[in-house]
């Protein structure tokens, strides 16, 4: 079992018992990147604390609040990891990377050799004969303009091993047909503003990837849109950073493991593979952009029309993680209270209007600290609320009543399968037991 620092071992584990019936419709709603440390500026609180969230705090009157800890201590901090485990799977039986989910998401063929490489377009810095990770994303170039550069690197790197495919903004593909596994590649996020001329020397080590990496520059150099937004006082790009590589996963679909129907709605590559991966319907929505200027309108609507036709929706709202990786508490306030107001919202007040039982379950997915920037390990808070009949505990969603709650589930996996009102698979339960027994507290790195 797992326990919070300061906090007396949890007593329960599970939220079944905590539901007396099942419900006829399911809706997940992730805020991704939601959890933050304590600000100074706060007076001591965590940005959750803080924000102005009517609808969440009222469910969480009308429900309850706890923890459960999405991502296994074998696999890095990120989306690609909880979402996984949210959806319902064990991250260490399935995860082989990012890049490979993302490809799954743009319809991108991948034979059974191949490796797939997120690959970021970046803005690097020179500077005392030392090498910088300026911005991780060339300051969120539009998906227009990086299509543009896309298909004139395309031109210059693609060969019979390596190919480059546009994604979304700064969020791209590289294709290594049978390329190796085993590479040490680093998320570029990881690293905003610091010196990474150690890192660019590991990449050095792998001299096929890294010839792609200085072909992308020599053409990058002095590209056109590059002086066109170096004249508009924008971030330029200049480089290519391959990372979260791994090849093809194999998993076993939500209606074949569970015998429900589902859909998501996201706007990221990531996430949109993750559903295709899982057999669940990918709702497209316009106006979702992956970044702090998406419709939270449009996809709270588009959630609702899909509800309509399935047992179970989640929705993916990927802005407080970026706000994170800006460093902006305005940005992540913003973004938090739009999710509030502008999803939970209309989703909620339409589940209320169908004449259906239902339950909801609003969670992050990992931490994202303004000061930090990147991401961080972590038990995180869930809000779980049914218009059924059950008991809440007087707990709001934040972090430190979550730490309060007597509720913890050890993974994400085991949360989905009690939240559908499902056992957990007997495929993954045959495997060896995936949330080890731990000290008490968190890893933070």
């Amino acid at each position: 079992m797992i326990h919070q620092i300061g906090i007396a071992p949890k007593k329960i584990n599970t939220i079944a018992n905590l539901t007396k019936e099942k419900a006829e419709k399911y809706v997940i709603l992730i805020g991704d990147g939601m959890a933050d440390d304590p600000l100074p500026e706060l007076e001591g609180k965590t940005i959750l604390e803080s924000v102005r969230i009517p609808v969440i705090k009222r469910l969480s009157r009308l429900g309850f609040v706890g923890l459960y800890n999405p991502i296994p201590k074998s696999l890095p901090p990120g989306s690609d990891v909880a979402i996984m485990s949210i959806l319902g799977y064990p991250p260490d039986k399935y995860y082989t990377g990012r890049g490979p989910i993302e490809a799954v998401s743009m319809g991108l063929s991948m034979g059974p050799e191949d490796v797939a490489f997120r690959c970021n377009l970046v803005t690097l810095g020179f500077r005392d004969r030392r090498i910088f990770m300026d911005d991780y994303s060339a300051g969120h170039i539009t998906t227009e303009e990086a299509n543009e550069i896309v298909k004139d690197l395309a031109k210059e790197i693609n060969n019979r091993s390596f190919s480059i495919h546009a994604g979304v903004s700064y969020r791209h593909i590289l294709l290594w047909q049978g390329g190796p596994e085993g590479l040490m590649t680093f998320p570029p996020h990881d690293f905003v503003q610091k010196d990474i001329t150690t890192i660019w020397q590991m990449y050095e080590e792998e001299p096929l990837l890294f010839e792609i990496m200085k072909k992308a520059m020599d053409v990058l150099q002095n590209h056109p849109l590059n002086e066109k937004r170096k004249a508009e006082g924008k971030l330029p790009v200049n480089a290519i950073w391959p990372w979260g590589q791994g090849k093809k996963p194999e998993i076993p679909t939500v209606n074949e493991l569970f015998g429900i129907k589902g859909a998501i709605v996201a706007a990221v590559d990531l996430i949109k593979g993750i559903g295709t991966l899982s057999g669940l319907e990918v709702v497209d929505v316009p106006g979702a952009t992956g970044y702090l200027d998406t419709d939270y309108k449009a996809k709270a609507y588009a959630a609702v029309e899909a509800i309509k036709k399935n047992d179970l929706v989640i929705v993916h709202l990927e802005a407080p993680d970026e706000a994170g990786h800006m460093g902006s508490l305005k940005e992540k306030v913003n973004a938090i209270e739009r999710f509030d107001n502008e999803l939970v919202r209309l989703v909620t007040d339409a589940l209320s209007d169908m004449d259906v039982s239902y339950k909801v379950l609003i969670l992050t997915d990992h931490y994202t600290p303004i000061n930090l920037r990147t991401h961080k390990r972590g038990a995180v808070p869930f809000l779980f609320y049914s218009n059924l009949d059950h008991e809440g505990f007087g707990l709001f969603y934040n972090e430190k009543d979550a730490a309060n709650s007597p509720v913890l589930i050890e993974d994400g996996f085991t949360l989905f399968s009690q939240f559908i009102d499902q056992p957990v698979p007997q495929v993954f339960l045959e495997e060896e037991k995936y949330v080890e027994e731990e000290e008490p507290g968190f890893d933070e790195d």
